[in-house]
């Protein structure tokens, strides 16, 4: 019996099984937890649908984030399934492919600001406000993805540096918010992975090269791994941690220099 057995789990943005939501739901389904998904239009319902029956999974509902009326038909339809639940994994980010192209006071605009924001950062607000009903008494984890441009000016990376950075101030002030009724709140700052997502990213190739060469691990971080890093958040092993940033990143985010 896995150490997530009798647990819930609510997994938002999954789209490809080289994602690293399907790493998670990998990971805390071997550990024994229920999952249900959402789909975030037509296109993609039978993919995501094919990848919860591989994890025993027949809940997967429509919802895109960036609509408020979606995000509370999408928790209506889970208590229509559950009771309750236990766990929220957040993998949703988008900016405009324009914003992701060259210098950074060149390619930002306020529309393409605005939608880093909202679809990157607000929506995890967004669904931890719909979902507090189903959240209440079960001392629940919620769980989003960020990335070391946050905190570190990356080439190209541009507006999106931004909104991970709001991101993980919106998960401090959630998990202050959000901790006297026992939920906990945290974030894992993956390392770069060749994901469908990060494929949007120039020079996606030289940066796993770079962090092989420098990562005290000498070595790229899998979906694997952030997956079970994540299983480990969202279970009563992690029950004193809310509010962090955990990386899993090979250790690249500790190296300040490396000579030879």
């Amino acid at each position: 019996m896995g150490f997530l057995a009798g647990k819930r789990a609510v997994i938002v943005g999954l789209a490809s099984n080289r994602s690293i939501a399907w790493g998670i739901a990998q990971a805390l389904r071997a550990q024994g937890a229920e999952l249900a998904f959402n789909y975030q239009s037509e296109k993609l319902q039978g993919r995501v649908e094919k990848m919860a029956a591989e994890l025993d999974s027949d809940i997967v509902l429509p919802m895109d984030v960036s609509d408020d009326a979606q995000i509370d038909s999408f928790c209506g339809g889970i208590a229509k399934r559950w009771d309750g639940f236990d766990i929220l994994i957040h993998s949703v980010a988008y900016a405009p492919a324009d914003q992701l192209e060259g210098r950074y006071l060149d390619a930002v605009n306020r529309e393409g600001f605005r939608i880093a924001h909202d679809i990157s950062s607000y929506s995890f607000a967004a669904l931890a406000k719909a979902a507090r009903p189903l959240l209440a008494d079960r001392q629940a984890s919620l769980l989003t993805l960020t990335y070391l441009g946050a905190i570190r000016a990356m080439p190209s990376y541009n507006v999106m540096g931004l909104a991970k950075a709001s991101l993980e101030a919106n998960t401090r002030f959630m998990a202050y918010d959000l901790g006297p009724d026992g939920i906990r709140v945290n974030a894992i700052s993956a390392g770069p992975i060749r994901t469908l997502a990060a494929s949007g990213i120039k020079g996606m190739r030289q940066m796993l090269e770079k962090v092989e060469e420098t990562a005290p691990l000498k070595r790229n971080v899998t979906i694997e791994d952030v997956g079970n890093a994540a299983a480990f958040l969202s279970s009563d092993l992690a029950a004193g941690v809310t509010g962090q940033v955990l990386y899993v990143d090979a250790g690249y985010s500790i190296v300040g220099m490396e000579l030879g």
